[in-house]
């Protein structure tokens, strides 16, 4: 299963994330699949791909809470949800 998830950078005691789409198996800094945003706490500053975001919420990616509490922040979320519920439906 691909996740969403932090991948940890920076100095000591001045860290930031990179958001990356990583196989769920893997430790929290391995390789990943592809790198699709930045997070740093410290400024709040993020940066977003959000097609590559959307690509990948698409071929069914799981984001961890604290990813998609920062994509629920840039409004992807509540962006991507209806197109979800509507491919649902259409299936059933």
């Amino acid at each position: 299963m691909i996740k969403l998830r932090l991948k940890r950078f920076g100095k000591k005691r001045e860290v930031s994330y990179r958001i990356v789409a990583i196989d769920s198996a893997s430790r929290r800094d391995g390789r990943p699949l592809e790198e699709v945003g930045f997070y740093n706490p410290r400024t709040d500053e993020t940066r977003l791909d959000v097609p590559a975001i959307t690509r990948r919420l698409e071929q069914g990616a799981q984001p961890t809470k604290t990813v998609r509490h920062i994509l629920e922040k840039a409004d992807l979320i509540e962006k991507l949800e209806p197109k979800f519920k509507a491919e649902a439906k259409a299936e059933v």
